[in-house]
């Protein structure tokens, strides 16, 4: 990083220029804000650097970008532990809420299908063997 970086405008980076940027953020883990406003100077790249690596070739675009994500997000996740030592326990027990949601969420969906099969079979009885199984609304006992 000794390397003295000319700012200039992305569209007069020549393909050496490009390839070696590309590079450099997909090997360091930039983000495509970081590594833009380094050569740049501006805040916003505005999806250049795919263009880039479309037009110069890279097969693992996704890849490589969901690297770069990943990375910050664990970067991201560190500095919030540091920052609030009791948030940790807050987001533990958000993350058990959400868990046990799902699993309910869960639940509710095979209980309704069980109610559609179970439906389904009654209907399919009284009109196999004729018989009704249900019972009729409005009748006095």
């Amino acid at each position: 990083m000794g390397k003295k970086t000319v700012k200039k405008q992305g569209k007069y980076f020549t393909q050496e220029e490009q390839h070696a940027i590309i590079q450099e953020m997909i090997s360091n883990g930039c983000t495509k804000k970081e590594i833009w406003k380094k050569y740049t100077g501006q805040e916003e790249e505005h999806g250049q650097l795919l263009r880039w690596m479309k037009k110069l070739g890279y097969p693992s675009v996704g890849r490589a970008i969901s690297t770069t994500l990943n990375s910050q997000r664990k970067k991201m996740n560190i500095k919030k532990k540091m920052a609030v030592p009791g948030q940790s326990d807050d987001s533990f027990e958000i993350l058990q809420l959400k868990k046990r949601v799902f699993e309910l969420e869960k639940q509710l969906k095979d209980a309704e299908l069980k109610a559609i099969a179970f439906s389904t079979m009654v209907d399919i009885a009284e009109r196999e063997f004729n018989i009704p199984i249900r019972k009729k609304l409005n009748t006095k006992p």
